[in-house]
């Protein structure tokens, strides 16, 4: 029988093993903050050897230096640089075991001149094709399932109007997901989407203001009104989504490949 308590400490509320991940290569992108930043700890609580990947590398350099990650500027919609990233990242830290993709942007578009649907579906779904690909072709050699978890959002389900980009680019990454996972799986690597609903980051408050905004009160207001179709009554916090991330990572989700984890305060079940 296992002992965890001789092998586990605690990162937050939870109590953790610490060397589950040693020796495991991880390449994070969008690691420098919100959900991004959680995962990345976690995962090198837990003994994982992080790449972090995004746009503002201040940011990044900053939670590499504290994780004794490599870091590198990478914007994903440009294929080239995403290719040479990921070339940069095995260098440093060899051959990838798994890539957690979280890179993306939010908020809404709407129909005209300053349409941003293009650059909403360049960024969350080419993009985010563009880390996978180039994750799986640097793969380890080994007989341990690898992986890719990607970071899609509750839109992928519901109907919000004024984001049909944002809903279509998250609602692409499950069928990315779906075949991704089924091409992969004879090479023993598990493909998984998680959908969260509302967390505690920067994007999900600025979609508060907007919608405090809608309904002419205060931020506090939208919470309540949003908190409302959310049974459990809360916000999700990025911490959450760390551990879903890490449990799919580990051996306890063996066999559960080509699927999308609906995490959400039970605001959309299906």
């Amino acid at each position: 029988m296992r002992m965890f308590a001789k092998c586990g400490r605690k990162w937050g509320n939870v109590v953790i093993e610490v060397e589950r991940f040693g020796g495991r290569h991880v390449v994070v992108t969008g690691g420098g903050v919100g959900i991004g930043k959680a995962i990345a700890e976690r995962l090198a609580a837990e003994g994982a050897t992080l790449s972090l990947l995004a746009r503002d590398l201040e940011r990044l350099e900053l939670m590499a230096g504290e994780l004794g990650a490599h870091a590198a500027r990478c914007d994903i919609r440009d294929r080239a640089a995403v290719e040479e990233a990921f070339a940069t990242a095995v260098t440093a830290n060899g051959p990838i075991h798994a890539l957690v993709a979280v890179s993306g942007v939010g908020g809404p578009n709407e129909d005209g001149p300053g349409d941003r649907f293009d650059d909403l579906v360049a960024t969350n779904l080419a993009g985010t094709y563009y880390c996978a690909r180039a994750a799986v072709s640097r793969l380890a050699a080994s007989a341990e399932t690898r992986h890719v978890v990607v970071i899609s959002s509750i839109l992928a389900r519901i109907a919000v109007p004024g984001y049909t980009g944002y809903s279509a680019s998250k609602a692409g990454l499950l069928g990315l997901v779906r075949s991704l996972a089924a091409e992969l799986a004879p090479a023993n690597v598990q493909v998984n989407a998680i959908c969260p609903g509302w967390v505690d980051t920067e994007m999900a408050w600025e979609g508060l203001d907007r919608l405090a905004e809608a309904i002419g009160g205060t931020r506090e207001d939208a919470y309540r009104e949003a908190m409302r179709e959310v049974p459990l009554g809360r916000m999700g916090q990025p911490a959450d989504i760390a551990g879903t991330v890490a449990w799919l990572l580990s051996s306890d989700a063996n066999g559960v490949t080509g699927q999308a984890i609906d995490q959400n305060g039970g605001a959309w079940v299906g």
